[in-house]
């Protein structure tokens, strides 16, 4: 969880950036954070954080695939796609960790 507060707090500071970067460009769709770090507000918070999630990799992948080449090797850019990409791969592992201790529970 650690990892993923981190990766977000990360994302939250570069899409800052490429925003008054790319004042023309729409910015990057923001992720919210948990209320508080704990078993609750995961199972009740994460599914509109995952939300947030997939908006924001669609916007990465539309950033790809329309801006081209120069633009997506921006540092700024590359920055954003790698934590859009690492918040992805951790939204991963606790979606896994939510559905094992759910079917514990049961």
């Amino acid at each position: 969880m650690a990892s993923f507060i981190g990766a977000r707090n990360q994302y939250t500071l570069v899409r800052l950036e490429f925003a008054m970067k790319y004042a023309e460009v729409p910015a990057p769709p923001p992720i919210a954070r948990l209320g508080e770090p704990s078993e609750r507000a995961l199972s009740e918070e994460w599914p509109t954080i995952e939300e947030q999630l997939e908006k924001a990799l669609a916007y990465a992948k539309r950033l790809e695939r329309e801006r081209g080449k120069k633009f997506v090797d921006d540092p700024a850019t590359q920055w954003l796609l790698r934590s859009v990409r690492e918040m992805d791969q951790l939204n991963r592992a606790i979606r896994w960790v939510l559905t094992v201790t759910q079917s514990e529970d049961v």
